[in-house]
């Protein structure tokens, strides 16, 4: 769905070559658009006649186990994190899918299986080391350039290029899911039963709600393959046991099929993702809440849903150590309690418009619970009103000086852009 011609891509493989691919375009006076080692809905990671600072073969990943930190390479996808960690029986917040790249991510705010139970993916960041628009070599952490680390804090592509991050680890011996089918006329009862399983549950449960296309696998029971399913995923940070006991209220409900059982971290992560190449359009809305109401039109919704395709309409929880987060950071997204993320995948061009439609719909429906704000990872460009959602108000004009500080003549400016004030 983007078709953007850049000038010049860099291929990057180490941060000299980053330093001497900005210095180039500042010289040329060209803007920089960076890509990291996954994906950007909006194509952000692509600019018209500018440069391509690509650090796909920058994905080193060095682990220290004793310190419980992880040093990834800025161009590192999450599958290269997850599987360097994996060893060691450490974890930390990742998004949910394994060719998401690490750099976007976690400048963006960052969240996934884990974020209940060990925080947003920049309540674990330790530091940055980053490449300003003039071509200098800056490190940020909480004792070294504490304004720029906090404006890393989901203040994502703005400030420079992020050559590496530092991320605390957490000890994960043991990861469990329960994946349970149901048809979709049960979707309210799940999603209450699903609502007051967290709601009463420990931190360490996690997952998500969603309606999508029944896909020819073999989970997957024929007569759903190719129809509307309503499938509930709980994640556990821990052992099976533990996770059958807060399961047991959604598998007691009828259901069509079940996957219960201990699973690393690591393939779950590669358990929702997309064939590349496929025409995308998401969006979201942070909740105040979930009631009953609210989940009559949620599930409503997924009668519209275009099936058959790759589009998925999710309801996440958050709560957990995700409240619990230093509030001090441009994440207004912290305190709602749920999320709702349609996310439209679909193959032919000639669904653009049906698909496009639906995911804005979803946010038309359940707007009268929105708290307003939203995680500027989860949509593309939808202007400067929902860039200053993702970021809190105060936040922005805060953010808005310190670009004026270190890129006052926004030369990162292909994302959700913060204009030097």
């Amino acid at each position: 769905m983007i078709d953007r011609r850049p000038a010049v891509l860099a291929q990057c493989a180490d941060e000299d070559d980053v330093v001497r691919a900005v210095r180039f375009a500042r010289e040329l006076d060209l803007p920089v658009a960076v890509r990291g080692g996954g994906h950007s809905v909006a194509g952000m990671a692509v600019g018209e006649g500018g440069v391509v600072v690509d650090l796909r073969r920058m994905h080193e990943v060095t682990v220290d186990p004793a310190a419980q930190a992880v040093r990834v390479a800025g161009g590192a996808t999450m599958s290269h994190l997850d599987r360097a960690t994996e060893p060691y029986g450490l974890a930390t917040t990742g998004g949910r899918a394994s060719t998401t790249g690490v750099g976007g991510f976690v400048l963006g705010g960052g969240t996934g299986w884990l974020d209940r139970w060990c925080g947003l993916a920049v309540d674990n960041l330790l530091g940055v080391e980053l490449v300003t628009a003039d071509g200098t070599r800056i490190h940020a952490s909480a004792d070294e350039n504490p304004d720029l680390f906090w404006a890393l804090h989901g203040g994502g592509g703005n400030f420079g290029v992020a050559t590496a991050l530092t991320l605390r680890l957490h000890e994960l011996p043991e990861f469990s899911i329960a994946l349970v089918l149901f048809l979709p006329e049960h979707g309210p009862e799940v999603v209450r039963t699903y609502r007051e399983v967290i709601a009463h549950g420990p931190d360490e449960a996690g997952g998500g709600v969603l309606y999508f296309t029944g896909p020819p696998e073999d989970f997957v029971p024929g007569h759903l393959v190719g129809r509307l399913v309503c499938g509930m995923l709980l994640t556990y940070a821990g052992g099976e046991d533990d996770l059958r006991k807060v399961a047991q209220p959604l598998l007691a409900l009828p259901h069509e099929a079940e996957i219960v059982g201990t699973m690393p971290y690591a393939d779950v992560q590669c358990m929702i993702d997309d064939p590349p190449g496929m025409r995308n359009y998401w969006s979201a809305e942070y909740l105040v809440g979930a009631p009953d109401d609210f989940v009559d039109v949620f599930c409503a919704r997924a009668e519209s849903m275009p099936v058959p395709t790759g589009t998925q309409h999710v309801l996440f929880p958050q709560g957990g150590a995700i409240a619990d987060g230093p509030g001090e950071y441009p994440v207004p997204y912290r305190d709602a309690p749920w999320a709702v993320h349609p996310f439209g995948i679909w193959e032919d061009p000639a669904d653009d418009e049906r698909c496009v439609r639906w995911v804005r719909d979803v946010r038309a429906d359940v707007r009268p619970w929105s708290t307003g704000a939203v995680y500027l990872n989860f949509i593309g460009d939808e202007g400067t009103d929902r860039v200053v959602a993702g970021l809190g108000t105060e936040n922005t004009r805060r953010l808005a000086e310190l670009k004026r500080r270190y890129d006052p003549d926004n030369v990162f400016r292909f994302n959700h852009n913060i204009t030097p004030a």
